[in-house]
């Protein structure tokens, strides 16, 4: 039984080394990579963000028609500090961690905060640990976890998935061509998860939603081809009605928004859980979205 006792208490004092030796090195990545932004340091930033976030952002502003990195600072509020917030937990898997934190997590958007949770994600690169990504887990209808989390009592984190590191480390995105011509996917799939692919390189994921996303890389010259599948829902009857679109955007004011592409079933109407379809971008169409 002492030897029990021994080997357990060994093993608390093994988690909190790591854990007191982790936190600061993601803290002071963090505060780095904030820093970078709120001073529009280019070169910071890119030092001290993961590298496929880094190509992600960068091929989201340049399929917007935006400039890179000059669009990276163009936030309407800086991200949140991590002062005054409660440290929670720092977790280590492999080449990835998460540090969680509660409190008033502020955004700048206005409004008082609430107590919520922050979790910040980070991959190590061959300089250290670099910033991820933050996920915000808002909990006004769960006031007990909200009473736990506040005494100390982090049972909640191990439920929820974002708090927990994978241990993989995407890799780098292929990097799209800057966008001739701006589209975006449009998606209605209640009770349904809609996956759809534009020109093989654009990869976009929706769950029970009525939602958009910028095309990456933008509509072709030509013939562009979308892919999509589509699945049932736990909860959902596989009889919801469904929209699949990509609009091509206009960058004039007053032009709307031209439809290229859709896939659309009525209520109770049967569906294709697999396709591919084609749009053609031409001179005709350019034309139109420029206003002429």
């Amino acid at each position: 039984m002492k030897t029990f006792i021994l080997a357990f208490t060994l093993i608390l004092a093994a988690i909190c080394n790591a854990q007191d030796a982790l936190r600061p090195a993601l803290e002071k990545t963090y505060t780095l990579w904030r820093n970078a932004l709120i001073q529009k340091d280019a070169r910071v930033w890119q030092m001290v963000t993961a590298e496929h976030r880094q190509g992600e952002v960068r091929n989201r502003i340049v399929s917007e028609k935006l400039p890179f990195p000059a669009a990276v600072f163009d936030l309407p509020a800086p991200p949140p500090s991590l002062n005054g917030l409660k440290f929670l937990e720092a977790k280590q898997n492999g080449r990835t961690a998460k540090s969680a934190y509660f409190g008033k997590v502020d955004f700048g958007v206005g409004g008082e905060p609430t107590d919520n949770l922050l979790v910040l994600s980070f991959v190590q690169g061959t300089r250290g640990w670099q910033y991820n990504k933050a996920d915000f887990v808002n909990l006004t209808a769960l006031p007990e976890v909200r009473k736990e989390l506040a005494a100390g009592d982090l049972g909640y984190l191990e439920g929820v998935p974002e708090a927990q590191p994978s241990g993989v480390v995407p890799p780098a995105p292929i990097a799209a061509n800057p966008a001739t011509t701006i589209a975006k996917v449009y998606v209605f799939c209640p009770g349904r998860e809609v996956q759809v692919q534009v020109n093989k390189i654009s990869r976009h994921r929706f769950a029970n939603a009525k939602d958009a996303d910028i095309v990456i890389g933008g509509a072709r010259n030509g013939q562009n081809e979308v892919q999509y599948a589509i699945k049932k829902l736990e909860g959902g009857t596989g009889k919801e009605a469904l929209t699949i679109r990509v609009y091509l955007m206009s960058e004039v004011a007053g032009v709307k928004p031209i439809k290229a592409f859709e896939y659309q079933i009525l209520e109770n109407e049967p569906f294709k859980p697999f396709g591919t379809g084609n749009f053609v971008l031409d001179q005709a169409t350019i034309s139109k979205l420029s206003g002429k």
